[in-house]
């Protein structure tokens, strides 16, 4: 690749310099007119430091679902929009979750989330190995979300290049009853109710508890799905000032897998399935049950303990498109993953502030483990000599999997003079794998085994509030991702991948924050040297595989800005450079039993990182009154995205304008709101993400065109 540029460290500092003399030079000039203004404080949680967005020295943002209603309430693609070095894809496949990643981290996945710590009411939503999903997120009870990028996620530890914690709403005033129903493009159908009250008196419970159920014929042929979700949250605040939350989440999927299509395919039919992978029914079901329960209890002033446990229970089938004559392989594990994961954890820790002065320190102790039976099955019979495909058949893998990690950490604020802090922390990550095999016969021997992984992660941020209404940051930290169990699962002899490293990387990122009359303002710039990268060794027999990159940087720009304009006129832009790039050779990998035969192909340093946007920008107007008529429209721009390590083909960039209204009607015991919406107004033919380094060159999966959602909801208050 030529004609690429490098940014150095003294690039990035310049830039963020530049901005942050422009800054205070404007901010100087109007000094007299700001101290004045009072502005809202927003406290943020996600970064532990008990600061306002405005003094939390990191990139974090808060998105209150209150604002993104107009919408049928399916998958976060609805509410996080805008958020500068998110990318959240919606794959339009609802067999595969959506695909997210921060500032790069993330983009390998070719289904759920890798790299990226995901929270439900403080509740992991990311195993041990750092696997996650979406899918048990229930928006219909939802209150925020807020999203950390950048060095601070490494306080989270493994796999945090980037942490995303969605909180449910605490039932509050009069008892209530709420029922919607939403309609829109592909049949798509949604019915919800919601049951919420708050408590009277300290020691009664509040509680939020919601239910929904949605089909849809599905955009795309063999891409139909239903699901139930359902999700209830009980809060107790108790006199002496501590606060329990009990939460109880519960989803059933069942969806259908239209899969990718080549390039050919996608500008002929962007709806269409690929002719030859309709006899498989490739398809997944997934249930999951969780519980948890949190704890906050102030001792006095000065002293504050927190808890929380969990547990869950994960099942999946997936039927695949894997011929017979791959499976004849006796090293096969079959067509058909069939795997039920038992999880369980808990994370306590102590705050104590003013132990010494202007200071807040913060230990705790945090321990996960999940046991996992995974069984692969043949996906065919033979009938007169001819397979038929879409059945469970003989067995082919038999394995119990278990991972666990216990994560001390220390976390401290000193403010060394009223306008300069020090934040602090460190934390021992560590995962520990083990296999146990018991599908051995002839031809396909004892693949048991186990590895452990660990690292010491330091990380560090100073910063200086150059104006009451200014804040410069400047921080540092060491991040750490593992290979999950999934990626572990095949190797070039179809064993487990025991050899892969774990992805090690060093943060660094300058950043300004300001709060104003002309709004809220962040810039960030970052550099992300990792060492170790998970990456892709190719497919095999249906099977992707994966191996380490000695190097990728990850360097770029993030700009936001939200403003309220006039009484109920909202306006929100952000803007994301992300120049992220494998920074040394990778070597080809061959077939061991065919030196001829090549797995993965070699990789040129400077080439691009694969699902990795490099501009993401996007504007929004919005008019939100708590009652009458509201409205909203949206511009987002995505760049073109390579599709494999070396990169042979992109996704073209594209343009998308969404526009939705509604109106709330409202009086002591009635709320009536309803909404219609309109995506993709132009009906842009574009590729919403992508399946990266596929095997057979069906990278492409094709977002719907313009479609259009509208829903009502009555609530009575009793």
């Amino acid at each position: 690749m030529q004609g690429k540029k490098s940014w150095t460290p003294a690039h990035l500092s310049l830039l963020c310099l530049t901005a942050c003399i422009c800054q205070s030079l404007y901010a100087q000039s109007a000094e007299s007119e700001f101290e004045s203004v009072v502005l809202p404080t927003l406290k943020i949680e996600a970064a532990r430091t008990d600061t306002s967005w405005l003094e939390t020295p990191a990139s974090v943002y808060r998105i209150d679902q209150k604002n993104n209603q107009n919408n049928l309430g399916v998958n976060l693609t609805e509410t996080l929009k805008g958020v500068p070095g998110l990318q959240i894809n919606n794959r339009e496949n609802y067999a595969q979750d959506l695909q997210i990643s921060m500032r790069g981290y993330g983009a390998r996945s070719t289904f759920g989330v890798r790299g990226i710590r995901l929270y439900v009411d403080g509740i992991p939503a990311t195993m041990p190995d750092g696997q996650g999903q979406t899918s048990n997120i229930d928006l219909s009870s939802l209150d925020h979300i807020e999203v950390l990028g950048g060095p601070f996620s490494s306080l989270y530890g493994n796999s945090s290049g980037g942490t995303i914690l969605t909180t449910t709403k605490q039932g509050q005033g009069r008892d209530s009853i709420e029922m919607g129903y939403s309609t829109g493009s592909h049949n798509k159908n949604r019915g919800d109710i919601i049951l919420q009250g708050g408590a009277d008196k300290a020691g009664e419970p509040s509680y939020v508890v919601s239910t929904s159920y949605f089909d849809t014929n599905g955009y795309r042929e063999h891409s139909g799905s239903d699901k139930v979700l359902s999700n209830a949250k009980l809060t107790w605040d108790l006199a002496d000032g501590s606060k329990i939350n009990w939460m109880l989440n519960y989803v059933d999927i069942t969806a259908d897998d239209p899969q990718g299509l080549t390039r050919p395919l996608w500008q002929a039919n962007p709806k269409q399935q690929v002719p030859y992978l309709r006899q498989f029914n490739v398809r997944k079901d997934i249930k999951q049950t969780q519980t948890g329960l949190t704890w906050s209890k102030p001792i006095n002033d000065q002293h504050q303990i927190d808890a929380m446990v969990y547990a869950g229970n994960r099942e999946v089938t997936q039927y695949q498109s894997i011929p017979d004559t791959a499976q004849k392989n006796p090293r096969h594990a079959g067509g058909v993953i069939d795997f039920e994961r038992n999880y369980y954890g808990t994370d306590w820790h102590w705050t104590g502030k003013n132990l010494l002065p202007n200071t807040r320190i913060t230990a705790g102790l945090a321990f996960d483990y999940m046991d996992e039976d995974r069984k692969g099955y043949e996906n065919y019979v033979l009938e007169n000599n001819l397979p038929q495909y879409g059945v469970k058949s003989d067995l082919r893998r038999n394995e119990n999997n278990t991972l666990w990690n216990l994560d001390p950490y220390l976390q401290a604020s000193w403010n060394m003079i009223p306008t300069v802090r020090l934040d602090a922390g460190v934390r021992y990550s560590n995962v520990h794998y083990e296999s146990k095999d018991h599908y051995i016969v002839s031809g396909n021997g004892d693949d048991s085994g186990k590895t452990d992984y660990d690292k010491v992660l330091p990380s560090a941020a100073l910063s200086w509030q150059i104006h009451p209404s200014t804040n410069l940051y400047a921080s540092y930290a060491k991040g750490f991702e593992t290979p999950t169990f999934t990626e572990m699962a095949y190797s070039a002899n179809n064993g487990m991948n025991f050899n892969l490293k774990p992805g090690s990387s060093d943060n660094y990122e300058i950043g300004l924050k300001t709060q104003n009359l002309l709004g809220d303002f962040t810039v960030a710039v970052f550099q992300s040297n990792t060492q170790d990268d998970i990456v892709s060794a190719g497919t095999l027999d249906g099977r992707a595989t994966y191996r380490n990159a000695d190097e990728t940087l990850r360097q770029g720009v993030e700009l936001s800005w939200n403003k309220k304009l006039w009484r109920h006129l909202s306006a929100q832009a952000s803007y994301s450079f992300i120049d992220a790039t494998f920074d040394a050779n990778v070597e080809e990998i061959r077939d061991q039993n065919d030196p001829d035969k090549i797995l993965a192909a070699a990789i040129d340093k400077g080439n691009y990182i694969p699902g990795v946007a490099k501009n993401q920008a996007f504007i929004g107007l919005g008019w939100l009154p708590e009652t009458g008529f509201n409205a909203g429209v949206d511009v987002k721009y995505m760049d073109k995205i390579y599709v494999d390590d070396i990169n042979s083909d992109t996704a073209p960039d594209y343009i998308t304008v969404n526009a939705d209204v509604g109106y709330v009607w409202r009086n002591d015991d009635w709320k009536v709101r309803t909404y219609a919406r309109i995506d993709n107004l132009f009906d842009k033919n574009y590729i919403g993400s992508v399946i990266v380094n596929d095997g057979n060159g069906r990278f492409f999966e094709p977002a719907d065109g313009l479609n259009w959602s509208a829903g009502l909801s009555v609530t009575k208050a009793f």
